[in-house]
């Protein structure tokens, strides 16, 4: 039979004791021991080099040091006994290899062949051991690069370029540089697939660079000098200066000719289609109208085997001629307008003229019609039109006054109103 005390003790669990209990359980671990490490590391050829180990465990008897990932005897460097301090070298050994008591093992003056993993064995007094591995990696000290081209005088839009970064190295990286900065996106810039090689397709004058190229690894970096490309090109279309065209007898005539053009063009003269000195700056002193024509300037690229040509028209005259070589729009207008205005000025004279000669006609018609007659004194009127004029005159007697009607000049102002009938 159950004792009754024991049923009594027993009773339900709460859920907050089971929570606390597992919570516990989750968060609480032992403690772990941290692992052996061998540290990796790069260098460059020549260098020393330590190969450095972290968390070595306690109670140490000595250390291997094999090449590779496993611990192989027949890949052993050296060994090293801590209480008798004692090294032992392994068939692997260089010669160049020593480990230290704390177990780091130096290498002397590193070679290429020396890249590779390395692996530590920690041997304890109750024979247990650890290893750990880490890797070496041994990199050339890269020499200042230089570019080369396949193509040292290339023809603008014909030849495609070449640029080589030399010389070539193992594990390294090649970046190419334009004016000092990155290269842009092109369709006519391709590179190859380690970036050494950089070709440029169609090349033109504005690809003349300089260029430079870089090379880089782990432990160090280079960079070429600039290099600038010689793209033959030209002659452009020349340009003949001064710009004047119009010179006085007895004046100098100097015209000079440039084309741009990679090499400097070559430069002849013709006057009226007549050669002249071949050079770049043409000039004729105390020139006369004889001197009046073409002058045809020729630049001429022997490597690209391109010529250009460019004519300009020089004109010698007097100075009347020089000063007025031609009717301009604006001096035709101002004729066209000076004629206009002297025909409107004769016709205004004629019209006046005109005016003048029929208007005193009529007012002497007018003095005619309306001279009082010797009996009755009446007006008589001649009716054709309305007429308003306004005539000034002096009447004299020529007959000798009486005493009735005193001598008088005569000023009247005499209206007539014609009516048609």
């Amino acid at each position: 039979m159950e004792s009754p005390s024991v049923s009594t003790r027993r009773g339900p669990v709460s859920w907050q004791g089971l929570l606390l209990a597992g919570s516990l359980l989750i968060f609480w671990s032992p403690p772990t021991t941290q692992q052996l490490t061998v540290v990796s590391i790069n260098a460059a050829e020549g260098e020393d080099v330590l190969l450095r180990v972290h968390n070595l465990p306690g109670d140490l008897a000595g250390y291997n040091w094999f090449k590779g990932e496993c611990v192989d005897s027949n890949h052993e460097i050296a060994s090293y006994v801590i209480d008798a301090q004692e090294i032992t070298c392994g068939p692997a050994n260089s010669g160049r290899e020593t480990i230290y008591p704390n177990g780091s093992l130096l290498f002397q003056k590193v070679t290429h062949e020396d890249t590779g993993y390395y692996t530590l064995q920690a041997i304890k007094r109750n024979f247990q051991s650890e290893k750990g591995t880490g890797r070496l990696r041994v990199y050339p000290e890269l020499p200042t690069p230089n570019i080369i081209t396949n193509n040292s005088n290339s023809k603008e839009h014909k030849d495609p370029v070449v640029l080589t970064c030399e010389p070539w190295t193992q594990d390294t990286t090649y970046l190419w540089l334009i004016n000092s900065q990155s290269l842009p996106d092109s369709d006519r810039l391709q590179l190859s697939n380690n970036n050494r090689t950089l070709t440029l397709l169609h090349v033109t004058r504005n690809d003349k660079g300089p260029y430079e190229c870089e090379t880089r690894n782990p432990v160090s970096a280079g960079r070429s000098d600039p290099f600038t490309l010689n793209v033959l090109y030209g002659p452009d279309e020349p340009i003949i200066s001064p710009p004047d065209s119009h010179y006085h007898p007895g004046a100098n005539l100097s015209l000079s000719c440039h084309a741009a053009s990679n090499p400097p063009a070559q430069y002849s003269w013709s006057f009226n289609g007549r050669p002249q000195q071949p050079t770049q700056e043409l000039f004729i002193p105390n020139i006369s109208a004889n001197d009046s024509g073409s002058y045809t300037c020729l630049a001429h690229n022997s490597d690209t085997g391109l010529s250009r040509t460019m004519v300009k028209m020089i004109t010698v005259s007097d100075d009347s001629e020089s000063q007025h070589p031609g009717l301009s729009d604006g001096a035709i207008a101002g004729i066209v307008i000076g004629v206009l205005a002297g025909i409107a000025l004769i016709a205004a004279l004629v019209y006046f003229l005109h005016i003048r000669k029929t208007g005193g006609a009529s007012d002497q018609r007018d003095l005619t019609e309306h001279k009082p007659s010797a009996s009755n004194h009446t007006r008589s009127f001649k009716i054709n039109e309305v007429t308003y004029s306004s005539l000034n005159f002096n009447v004299q007697e020529s007959e000798k006054p009486t005493s009735a009607s005193p001598s008088l000049t005569v000023t009247e102002m005499v209206y007539s109103e014609v009516k048609k009938k």
